[in-house]
């Protein structure tokens, strides 16, 4: 299936049916007084999340959205039938927004949330109810409302707790393959990811997290260049970053510390909250390095970037040092679960 992470979409709720002006008219029932009905409530539209959905591909080609109309009230006292409702179903972790204005209309993080996104118009008011003691024939009646109508934004952002960073073939569809049951594509040449993949990490059987891996990034993506750019909304959520960095790349021409600073570079020009994020340091691929020279090329590396933080050393493709990393993960996830 198609992994489609936006959508537009129109939304058209229904009409109010309208209320009649009617007087009852039988025989040997003289001045039988009014009895006209009120119009049904039109049809209103909900969004509702669900887990079973992981991509809004259906209003990429279902665009337009109408709910019906409430029957107008009739005579002898008898109201319009309403109209009923629509439920759009979304991936939970769907954004909603007014195309328009960019009002936040909804956001959808748990299975079964429900938003109402246009409401329906009123049914109009018979002359029922304009009966007094003063006006025992009321002829005004009224209009059923109109729906509300508006253009929304559908803005997917997965749920996951910890994000992963890094240039194009950095090795993180390599790490979530290793870590977890999700199977991305891996190959030898750049931009192999082409949508965001997420992997369930299990340390224990009652302790697990949630980690997504998204397109790489590089220079120049918050102004559009590559692919990254049009995922970063997938680390929103997260609460923890790995930025995972090649040691040991291939061409002699690539400088690691080079690339490590761009990505960061990007990550602040697109979102300074996303910047501001606990962010971790993972240097990747040294099964490609002698174990001699091992320790004092990722030295070099620190010292070049000038890296305060916390960093861990591992192997994606032999699977060297990721269980420690995931064991670290865990616990930071929990002891920040726990403040």
């Amino acid at each position: 299936m198609k992994f489609i992470d936006e959508a537009r979409i129109e939304v058209h709720a229904g009409k109010g049916g309208d209320g009649v002006a009617h007087f009852r008219r039988e025989k040997f029932v003289p001045r039988g007084g009014p009895d006209g009905g009120d119009g049904g409530h039109g049809g209103s539209i909900y969004a509702v999340a669900n887990r079973n959905i992981n991509t809004l591909i259906d209003y990429h080609y279902a665009r337009i959205h109408r709910a019906r109309g409430g029957e107008n009230g009739r005579g002898a006292d008898q109201y319009g039938k309403g109209a009923e409702d629509i439920v759009l179903r979304v991936p939970v972790g769907t954004v909603i927004t007014d195309a328009q204005s960019g009002e936040l209309i909804a956001d959808l993080a748990a299975h079964e949330q429900k938003a109402l996104v246009a409401r329906g118009g009123k049914g109009g008011l018979g002359n029922l109810h304009f009966k007094t003691s003063t006006n025992r024939a009321p002829r005004q009646c009224t209009l059923g409302e109109a729906g509300e109508s508006r253009e929304l934004r559908l803005e997917l952002k997965l749920l996951a707790d910890v994000g992963l960073l890094g240039m194009p073939n950095a090795g993180k569809s390599t790490f979530i393959r290793v870590v977890s049951a999700a199977r991305p594509k891996v190959a030898d040449y750049p931009f192999t990811t082409l949508h965001p993949n997420l992997g369930v990490v299990r340390v224990a059987e009652d302790r697990s997290f949630v980690v997504a891996d998204i397109p790489g990034l590089i220079e120049g993506a918050a102004e559009g260049a590559g692919l990254g750019h049009q995922f970063l909304r997938h680390l929103a959520r997260t609460r923890l970053l790995l930025h995972i960095v090649d040691i040991a790349p291939f061409d002699d021409s690539v400088d690691p510390v080079k690339d490590a600073r761009a990505i960061v570079n990007e990550l602040k020009k697109y979102d300074q909250a996303l910047y501001e994020k606990p962010r971790w340091l993972v240097l990747n691929k040294t099964d490609m390095l002698q174990a001699d020279e091992r320790d004092q090329a990722l030295q070099r590396f620190l010292k070049a970037y000038r890296w305060k933080g916390r960093w861990f050393a591992i192997s994606a493709l032999t699977g060297e040092g990721c269980r420690e990393l995931c064991f670290a993960i865990m616990d930071h996830l929990t002891e920040k679960q726990a403040a």
